[in-house]
Parts: structure tokens; C-alpha cells; sequence
């Protein structure tokens, strides 16, 4: 294994994992409605607007003969960043940032689950967050809060909510995965829950991987190696060893996970997986493909842009993913909105426990 990295080596990867994740769910969010905003399709407006290789935020539309953007899109594209847009995508690491410093990394469900009714707007929460939303105010209790009348059960929610906890276990990726199974076992199951657990997995193993390559392994370790999650990416990984062009990988792919729709955890790692592995560490060319890969855009930038944030650090993040953050995040969550993405980082790293 690496060796574990210094404390001046783990300020600088935390604060890329946060400004990854943002920088990255901030190119996806214009076109994050994935069953109208397809590969192709994305690649068709890219080349409409002469921005293709993509190496910044989305360019502002070309024509009107494609899919509607999302509303905040104006927020979102090239020349038009001020500051990140507000988004579950970011709240949810906000959340687990409050949940370890308000109880530790002891924390129960039951304790996530106050947290939620506590910070988080109802109406600011989705599919299968919902569902357990829901249950908890009319007083059930996990796990029960995560199957009752919630057919998301399998969605990415519960991935996109890990970061966290693989930013304060750096090289120590099984209790990363402890970690983030016991959130997610609030809202999710099955192959929802292995989502979480594999992608706090992979930030975790990040800090201190020779290579992305070596991050996904271990990841794949912690989960399963029977599930449908592991299977998919273990797919990705023998194709990209065989030399396959991404296209052809995500069309191969695409293939096999059809009928499980755009924000299932299982078709979403595989388009990560194959960004993170054809990106091989480039920032710009990890988020970029990964969006470009299409279903749920801002959720897997996010996380793309998180793992290579934390992999080469803050410094290695080019300046045209940070410079329009403006060190500035809304939010959602009571009591954080405008807060700093360095201060985020900062309280990160006082709680993050480095491999010895």
C-alpha cells in the first residue's frame, strides 16, 4: 500500500474532493434529465456549440431544436458561474460533514434519520429520500423507513450521499464503506446500499492509490462480488482492459443494464466507472466524460469529480472548474447556505482519520 499522506498532502486532496464534487455536479446539471438527454444527445449539443473536446462548463445552448435545459441551467453554464447552484448532490455531503461533527463516527441510522428532519427541507428531497422522509415524520424507524412503500429502494441516493465518508477515512476504504452503509441503510437497499459503500470505498482509496485503476479495485472489494453492482463494474473494468473505446464501452454496457432505468444505481456506476478509468487521473477528462456519458449527469460528475479531486489533489484541478466557484456554496441544509467551500474542507480534515 501507498504510504499514508501528510497532513499539508491531505488538506490539499480533501479540499479537491469538495471542490471536485462540486466543479463536477455544476457540469452535469444542465442536462441531468437522462431519459431525454441521452449520449448521443449531449454529444449532438456539444458539437452545435463547437465544444467538443469539452474542457469547461457546458457552453450556453445553440438553436432550439434539442430537449429543454434544466430550469437553473442559466447558473450552470460557462461565463454565467457564480458560486455553486444549490443541489442534493451537494447538501447530502453538507449533511454527513454535520452528522460526524454533531455525533461521530458512531453515529446511528436513527441519528441520521433526526439530522434529515432537523436541517433538511422535505421538499428538497427525491425518490427514495423521500419515501424515508416521509416514514420518518409519520414515525417508523429504520430500517423500515427504507422499504416501506418506496420503490426506489435501488436508485443512487444513497451513493450520492457517501463522500463524506471517505474523505475522513483517507486509505482506510472498508470503514469508509461501514460508514456510509449505516446512512444508507436509512433510505435504501441492496444494490442502493453497495452503491454507497463502494463509492465511499473508492474516495476513501483514492488518497492513497498508485492509480484510479487500483481505487476501483479495492472499492470492489467491500461489496458483494456476486451483486448486480459488482458485476457491472467488473464489466467496465474487462472492457477498458481490452482496450475498447469508451463509446463502445458505455454502448456495450448500456446494453446490458436496459430496463433499469436512468437513476439506478447500477447503469450510473457503470458510466462512472468507465469516466474514472478513461479519465486515468486527468480531471478535466474524468468529469467531462463522465457527464458526457449521460443518465444522471450531476450525480456522477459529482462523484467523478470527487475521486479526482481526492487523487490529484486541489492544485491539479484546472483553474476553470474553480475560479467560477467563487469559494461558494448554497445550500439547502439550515445554516449552511453561502458557506465556503475551503471551510468545508477545513472542518473535513479535522475530523479525517489517515491509514497510520
Amino acid at each position: 500500500m501507498a504510504p499514508a499522506h501528510t497532513e499539508t498532502d491531505l488538506t490539499g486532496r480533501i479540499l479537491g474532493g469538495w471542490t471536485g464534487r462540486i466543479a463536477g455536479n455544476m457540469l452535469g446539471k444542465p442536462v441531468e434529465q437522462g431519459e431525454v438527454w441521452t449520449r448521443d444527445r449531449i454529444d449532438r449539443y456539444l458539437r452545435q456549440a463547437a465544444a467538443l473536446p469539452l474542457t469547461d462548463y457546458l457552453p450556453e445552448p445553440v438553436g432550439d431544436d434539442g430537449p429543454p435545459l434544466r430550469p437553473e441551467w442559466r447558473q450552470c453554464v460557462r461565463g454565467r458561474v457564480h458560486g455553486s447552484c444549490r443541489d442534493d448532490d451537494i447538501d447530502y455531503a453538507i449533511l454527513g460533514l454535520d452528522l460526524l461533527e454533531t455525533h461521530g463516527f458512531g453515529f446511528s441510522t436513527e441519528q441520521v434519520g433526526d439530522l434529515w428532519l432537523l436541517r433538511l427541507p422535505y421538499l428538497q428531497t427525491f425518490t427514495a429520500e423521500r419515501a424515508a422522509y416521509r416514514n420518518l415524520a409519520n414515525g417508523l424507524k429504520p430500517p423500515l423507513t427504507a422499504t416501506y412503500d418506496n420503490p426506489y429502494q435501488e436508485w443512487i441516493g444513497a451513493l450520492i450521499r457517501a463522500d463524506v465518508f471517505g474523505w475522513t477515512c483517507p486509505g482506510a476504504p472498508r470503514r469508509a464503506a461501514s460508514l456510509a452503509r449505516r446512512d444508507a441503510v436509512l433510505s435504501h437497499t441492496g444494490n442502493g446500499v453497495y452503491g454507497a459503500m463502494w463509492a465511499a470505498a473508492l474516495i476513501s482509496a483514492a488518497f492513497t492509490a498508485r492509480s484510479v485503476r487500483h481505487a476501483v479495485d479495492q472499492a470492489l472489494a467491500v461489496i458483494p462480488a456476486s451483486s448486480r453492482l459488482a458485476r457491472t463494474v467488473r464489466r467496465v473494468v474487462s472492457l477498458h482492459d481490452t482496450r475498447m473505446s469508451w463509446e463502445d464501452t458505455l454502448t456495450t454496457v448500456a446494453e446490458e443494464t436496459t430496463g433499469m432505468g436512468w437513476i439506478h444505481t447500477v447503469p450510473n456506476a457503470a458510466v462512472l466507472t468507465a469516466g474514472l478509468l478513461y479519465g486515468d487521473g486527468d480531471f478535466t477528462r474524468t468529469i467531462t466524460l463522465t457527464v458526457r456519458g449521460g443518465l444522471d449527469t450531476d450525480s456522477n460528475g459529482a462523484t467523478a469529480g470527487s475521486v479526482a479531486g481526492v487523487f490529484g489533489g486541489a492544485a491539479a484541478i484546472p483553474d476553470q472548474w474553480k475560479a467560477p466557484l467563487e469559494d461558494t456554496v448554497r445550500s439547502a441544509v439550515f445554516g449552511y447556505d453561502g458557506v465556503r467551500i475551503s471551510e468545508l474542507a477545513e472542518r473535513t480534515l479535522r475530523l479525517a482519520e489517515p491509514v497510520a
